[in-house]
C-alpha cells in the first residue's frame, strides 16, 4: 500500500492505494472514510478489497493531508461542515475519484465506491452528482439528503447495508432515503442487520451508549453482500 499525494483546488490530500499482487487492468474500488478522517480503519478495509476481491482500492481523503479527528469535538468539527456544503463535499470527492483513476495497473472505466458511516453519506452523494461510478454501497451510513440535489437522477446501482439499531440513522430516515432512491430512478436494494447498531463493520467499536459497535456477524454478511453487487456491476 502506498501514499498518493494529490490536490483539489490547489489544496494538499493525500490517499493510500493498493492493487492486488500481480494484476493488473483491475477494476477500483474507491473508499469514503467516516468521520475521523483516513485512517486505519479504512487502510484495513482497501487491504481486504484488494486481497480477497481482486480490485485495485483507492482510500480517498476529504478533510485534507493530515487532517484528522481524535475526539467527538473534532470529528464533529470537521464532518459538520461538509454535511452542510454538498457541493464543497462532492467536488472533494470528485477530486478523490479522479486521483484514483489516475493510478497504474487499473481500469478506470469499472469503478465503485464504498464509505463507511459518514464516507456512506459520501457515497451516495457521489452516485446523487452523478460521478463515474457503476455503482456505490453505503455501510452504516448517514442519509442526509443533499440539499444541492433535491431531485437527483441516480445511473449508479446503489447498495445501502444499514444497522437496524443505528441511532443516527431511524427508521424514519430510511423511509426517506427508499422513497429518494426510488424517486430518482435508482436502481437500488438495502440490507438491514438486526441487532446491529452504527459502525457495524468498524473493528473495535464498542460504545453502546454512542451506539457504535462492531458486530462480527453483519460485517460478515454486509462484505459478502457487498461481494455479490461488485461481480454484478463489474
Amino acid at each position: 500500500m502506498s501514499a498518493v499525494d494529490y490536490q483539489v483546488d490547489g489544496k494538499p490530500y493525500e490517499g493510500f492505494f493498493v492493487r492486488p499482487a500481480g494484476k493488473s487492468n483491475v477494476p477500483l474500488v474507491v473508499i469514503a472514510h467516516a468521520w475521523g478522517g483516513l485512517g486505519d480503519n479504512e487502510r484495513q478495509k482497501a487491504q481486504l478489497v484488494a486481497d480477497k476481491l481482486g480490485y485495485a482500492a483507492f482510500a480517498m481523503d476529504v478533510y485534507g493531508k493530515a487532517k484528522r479527528g481524535t475526539s467527538v469535538e473534532e470529528c464533529q468539527a470537521l464532518m459538520n461542515p461538509l454535511v452542510g456544503d454538498r457541493t464543497e463535499l462532492q467536488k472533494r470527492l470528485a477530486g478523490g475519484l479522479a486521483a484514483a483513476k489516475a493510478q497504474d495497473g487499473l481500469d478506470g472505466s469499472k469503478a465503485a465506491a464504498i464509505g463507511y458511516c459518514f464516507g456512506g453519506l459520501s457515497v451516495l452523494d457521489m452516485a446523487r452528482a452523478g460521478h463515474d461510478v457503476l455503482g456505490v454501497c453505503s455501510f452504516h451510513g448517514l442519509f442526509r439528503p443533499a440539499e444541492n440535489l433535491p431531485s437527483p437522477n441516480i445511473k449508479a446501482k446503489v447498495l445501502i447495508q444499514h444497522g437496524w439499531q443505528d441511532p443516527m440513522a431511524t427508521p424514519q430516515d430510511v423511509l426517506a432515503i427508499a422513497k429518494e432512491l426510488d424517486g430518482s430512478g435508482a436502481d437500488w436494494q438495502m440490507h438491514a442487520h438486526g441487532q446491529s447498531m452504527h459502525a457495524f463493520t468498524t473493528l473495535g467499536a464498542n460504545d453502546a451508549n454512542m451506539g457504535t459497535v462492531y458486530n462480527a456477524d453483519a460485517d460478515r454478511r454486509s462484505f459478502a453482500s457487498l461481494t455479490d453487487f461488485l461481480n454484478e456491476i463489474f
